[in-house]
């Protein structure tokens, strides 16, 4: 019995060696937690507010939530599947933290693409969670409440950090910006020669969005998109893009900033929360979240005078007694 005994420990040992120190759960999950901390683990209904970075098992990053400066918050799902990332993350608890693989063959299938250039067998999951309120028995107007105030919290700590974000930015950037009345930060690194465009102009224009960790999320420009491996829908043209300027089509902070841009010039501009996404924040920018844009006004483009002036709509007669 002893024999047996030893046998299975060694064999155990053996194929825990093989999978690279991961232990192997249902599914094909392999998972390795760094950090246990002994607490209820995450169940279906929970409240989970996590950070998480997604590599290929070459090491390049497809995915990681500290660039936006914000943890992923989301009420747990049903697992998909037995070893999928749901799974893994139900083996956790508050504060834990965990290394998951997960075959790619079971991840891309039902027609799902795999990222460009995606050759490895598994994807890596590196999972840090941050808070859970558990469902358990609460209802559900006491459970939304203890989220409500979590996430405002949260937001408040973010919106407090902005100012310091911003100056930190600059510094380590070493820019000597101006600012104008609404808080736009920017810098002329090229003047350019042409004109200005003014209301009712279409600029034609370059840009680079960052944010402030540096991480791009948006760009027209080919070369970075390649650079910094930016996803970008296969049916768009990255080049030039037009805005009408000073119609509320863009952001306050670009409304503003393309006015200050000759043809032809380059700059930095630094746009806080309040002239940009706010409180609420979009895709991979969130709530106070400062952002950077690198941009080059390449045309100014004047309204045609001889335009045909759109039809003015007829009103119908009010209706007789």
């Amino acid at each position: 019995m002893k024999r047996k005994l030893m046998f299975l420990a060694l064999a155990a040992i053996g194929l825990a060696s093989c999978n690279g120190g991961f232990k192997q759960g249902d599914g094909g999950l392999l998972y390795n937690i760094h950090t246990s901390k002994g607490g209820v683990k995450i169940k279906e209904g929970d409240f989970v507010s996590l950070n998480m970075v997604v590599k290929t098992d070459g090491d390049s990053v497809l995915m990681n939530s500290y660039d936006s400066g914000r943890p992923m918050a989301m009420p747990m799902p049903k697992a998909q599947a037995k070893g999928d990332i749901y799974a893994g993350i139900n083996l956790l608890g508050e504060g834990d933290s965990a290394t998951f693989k997960i075959a790619a063959d079971s991840i891309f299938k039902n027609g799902q693409q795999r990222p460009p250039g995606f050759k490895g067998k598994y994807l890596v999951f590196q999972v840090k969670i941050d808070k859970v309120i558990a469902k358990g028995a609460l209802n559900e107007q006491v459970w939304r409440g203890r989220v409500t105030d979590y996430l405002k919290s949260q937001a408040d700590a973010v919106k407090t950090q902005e100012p310091g974000k911003i100056k930190k930015y600059i510094a380590d950037h070493n820019l000597k910006v101006e600012k104008t009345a609404s808080g736009l930060l920017y810098v002329i690194t090229n003047p350019g020669t042409g004109e200005k465009p003014a209301v009712g102009d279409t600029a034609v224009v370059n840009y680079t969005g960052r944010l402030v960790t540096g991480k791009v999320f948006d760009t027209s420009v080919k070369e970075v998109a390649t650079k910094e491996k930016v996803p970008v829908d296969p049916m768009r043209q990255l080049a030039p893009i037009r805005i009408p300027v000073g119609e509320g089509k863009v952001i306050p902070g670009w409304d503003e900033g393309l006015q200050l841009l000759n043809k032809g010039a380059k700059a930095i501009f630094i746009i806080p929360s309040d002239i940009a996404y706010k409180d609420q924040g979009v895709g991979p920018i969130g709530p106070y979240t400062p952002i950077v844009f690198e941009m080059e006004m390449v045309n100014v483009v004047h309204p045609n005078p001889n335009a045909p002036k759109p039809a003015v709509p007829q009103l119908a007669p009010p209706a007789t007694r």
